[in-house]
């Protein structure tokens, strides 16, 4: 008897460090205050912004966006693109018109540019259930579907980036595709999910062994590929081989915060939206009244080749709740956040 509870005070003192754990790396004893050196506007009209990406020659920032929660509710629900020109002294929040037949719940996209100031959209597609990667081409303001692509390979994907008309990279944040070992994964921050490269023709894994790959992005010259792997609060860097495609691994960022989607600026610098009290988010994602906290990072190279983080804003959730991309433009960057009904512009002083 003094052995079983010898061992029942071991298990909770386990599973209460674990807990302990848990709470410390969501963020839960943080304290946030909201900081930011510039203005934002709140740009309303959407619903779900989750991810955006600016064309680096016309300057038009296009926005995957759906309703979430009411997706979750009826699977008919569809989302749709945007278009928001920066060069505007106003910019107009555009719907693009699309001749896919299929639904369309829009996740992470990428664009992939031509010099002409045209090019192509790749887009996670997790339409009546399923998971594709949608690809369209820009033609005068409205959205051209040349190909859809399905694969077992695609288990959850998350987001995708472009390196060529018909090559990419995407996440699996998860292994499992739904019930318990799903579950699992999330809270026990397993390492078993990967990052896929598509070369025109066949799949193939390229990385693994991550816990909930998320964002990825490569460098303007197309040398490094970046991956966030999101409750690690881990930013990747990997050397890649522009003609196979593979990857190796160079170097480790620690975030300190769950980072979401990543953009590129025109100088090479990083930026990224984070979600600096996970639980929060969690509970923001089940009812719209819960506040999430945002969070932006910009991470640069220093001349040691050393990386290096400047948290550019923060808030408590109240200006934009649960960010999950930031585009820079200059001086300027859009905010996306996953449900949230607004998006923000913002400036920087």
């Amino acid at each position: 008897m003094k052995k079983l509870g010898i061992i029942v005070l071991i298990i909770l003192v386990v599973v209460g460090l674990w807990v302990v754990d848990l709470l410390m790396d969501a963020g839960q004893f943080k304290t946030i205050e909201p900081h930011f050196a510039g203005k934002c506007t709140q740009i309303s009209g959407i619903v779900g912004p989750e991810d955006i990406t600016i064309h680096p020659k016309t300057n038009v920032a296009y926005i995957s966006a759906i309703d979430i929660r009411a997706a979750l509710i009826d699977e008919n629900t569809n989302g749709s693109i945007y278009r928001y020109d920066l060069k505007e002294s106003k910019p107009a929040l555009i719907k693009m018109s699309h001749d896919h037949t299929g639904g369309l719940f829009p996740h992470g996209i990428s664009l992939y540019p031509d010099k002409n100031g045209a090019g192509s959209l790749f887009v996670v597609n997790h339409a009546r259930g399923q998971h594709t990667i949608e690809i369209f081409s820009l033609v005068d303001g409205r959205l051209e579907h040349q190909k859809t692509l399905s694969s077992p390979m695609i288990i959850s994907p998350n987001d995708v980036v472009a390196v060529g008309p018909d090559r990419f990279y995407f996440t699996n944040d998860h292994n499992y595709r739904n019930g318990f070992m799903r579950t699992l994964e999330d809270y026990g921050r397993l390492k078993v999910a990967n990052l896929v490269y598509y070369d025109g023709e066949t799949f193939s894994e390229v990385a693994a062994d991550f816990a909930y790959p998320n964002g990825v992005n490569v460098s303007r010259d197309g040398q490094k590929l970046f991956m966030i792997a999101g409750t690690e609060q881990v930013l990747y860097v990997f050397d890649r081989n522009i003609d196979s495609g593979s990857l190796e691994e160079v170097d480790k960022v620690e975030l300190g915060t769950v980072g979401d989607n990543i953009e590129m600026a025109a100088n090479g610098d990083i930026w990224i939206a984070a979600h600096p009290q996970i639980l929060k988010f969690v509970a923001h994602a089940a009812d719209a009244s819960k506040l999430s906290p945002s969070q932006v990072l910009r991470v640069f190279e220093k001349p040691d080749r050393k990386y290096q983080l400047e948290e550019i804003y923060l808030n408590d959730g109240k200006e934009l709740s649960g960010s999950s991309v930031a585009a820079p433009y200059g001086k300027r960057f859009l905010i996306g956040a996953v449900f949230d009904s607004k998006f923000l512009d913002c400036t920087l002083e």
